[in-house]
């Protein structure tokens, strides 16, 4: 089985998508919840969403980042299976020490790659693709988990970002 098929039998198999009335992250209202969290907290899973990406920037001289809390983990596994360093992009300033937004080196012309578990309009994730940029980082790609297919690809496409995404809610549908 590729390993593209085989996630979305491990997704489906631990119960990630749920149906019913939810509100998401981008305010709006949707009938189905994509519950990443089942999926970036079994090791398993973690471990081959941690392959995939890896295998896809394996020649790239990238650091990886992660926004917390969300793909931290995703972002962790990357960077120990590709052996690239890690970032961890922080919402908002830590308010003692360092305040950093960003943990890990970036250094001015540093190409990043962003992960995200899951991706509705793109807007969490193009705060994050803006913070890097603040700093001097280059961000070219967005890897996401699930794609909820809702304007991420286009938003990101705007900040001349490309979303690859490891399946798309439809794929995540077909097989119901």
């Amino acid at each position: 089985m590729d390993k593209k098929l085989k996630l979305i039998k491990l997704l489906k198999d631990v119960g990630c998508v749920k149906f019913g009335d939810f509100i998401l992250s981008s305010g709006k209202k949707s009938n189905y919840y994509i519950d990443i969290k089942k999926a970036t907290t079994n090791p398993e899973i973690l471990k081959l969403i941690g392959e995939i990406i890896a295998e896809n920037i394996k020649d790239e001289n990238v650091k990886v980042a992660g926004i917390e809390l969300g793909s931290v983990p995703i972002a962790t596994a990357v960077s120990i299976l590709g052996q690239k360093p890690l970032l961890i992009i922080r919402k908002k300033p830590k308010d003692y020490g360092t305040k950093n937004k960003i943990e890990g080196e970036l250094k001015e012309g540093d190409n990043v790659i962003v992960v995200e578990d899951v991706t509705t309009t793109g807007n969490s994730v193009l705060k994050a693709v803006k913070e890097i940029r603040k700093y001097g980082g280059v961000v070219k790609k967005v890897f996401v988990v699930v794609d909820r297919l809702e304007g991420a690809k286009e938003n990101l496409q705007k900040a001349n970002v490309e979303l690859i995404p490891l399946v798309t809610v439809k794929e995540l549908q077909a097989s119901q």
